[in-house]
């Protein structure tokens, strides 16, 4: 597990951004927290990071976004509007789990589907309304 303090929107789009490096093809990220905590400026960061931060856009009505850079396809998923994982697998949602990084916004419906996956969580401080504690999980099943 490892923490972070995030004090404005650009710390969490830096923070993203260094988190991405790591990233590859096959990669989960569940990112968690209430509205307005970061989780579109934490994907900001990310695809910064690959040479998109001109074409973020949030997939809430979409459901999910694609971008494409030159040697990679991340998946942008909003899962707030499905009702349950039922309708989750009727977009097709887990044949883009393979297929490049997936980042799933309000994606705690479907934990229970993934082997291997990132849980990054959101929260307010009660130091500063303005700053968020950003906790990052790696979590595996053993199969």
């Amino acid at each position: 597990m490892y923490q972070f303090i995030s004090k404005s929107e650009q710390d969490t789009i830096n923070f993203a951004y260094e988190f991405a490096k790591n990233l590859k093809i096959g990669d989960t990220i569940i990112l968690s927290g209430e509205l307005g905590s970061g989780k579109t400026k934490f994907t900001q960061g990310i695809l910064k990071y690959f040479g998109l931060e001109n074409e973020i856009s949030s997939p809430t009505f979409t459901i999910v976004n694609e971008y494409n850079s030159d040697n990679i396809n991340i998946y942008h998923f909003d899962l707030y509007r499905l009702a349950d994982i039922d309708e989750f697998y009727a977009i097709g949602g887990e044949e883009y789990l393979q297929n490049g990084i997936c980042i799933f916004e309000w994606g705690e419906m479907i934990e229970d589907i993934l082997i291997k996956y990132i849980k990054i969580s959101f929260c307010k401080t009660l130091e500063n309304d303005n700053y968020r504690e950003i906790t990052i999980k790696d979590y595996s099943k053993e199969g």
